[in-house]
């Protein structure tokens, strides 16, 4: 019964990081001017590495507040 509970926890708390990520993403989106999407389909790879730099710093900051 214990590994269920794990189970169900670990579920529970990542469905709850993929949320934060998306909200947070989406915050940036709203309030930076520029279009990554557009830009990223154009072949801008400085745009790629913000998007990645910002989802990692995201990340990063969602497994801090979990996990205290």
């Amino acid at each position: 019964m214990a590994i269920v509970q794990a189970v169900v926890a670990s579920v529970g708390w990542t469905f709850l990081a993929v949320v934060l990520l998306y909200a947070g993403f989406r915050l940036f989106d709203l309030l930076d001017p520029i279009d990554y999407q557009h830009e990223i389909r154009n072949g801008n790879i400085a745009a790629g590495i913000i998007v990645a730099a910002i989802i990692l710093s995201l990340a990063a900051i969602v497994v801090t507040v979990i996990l205290t």
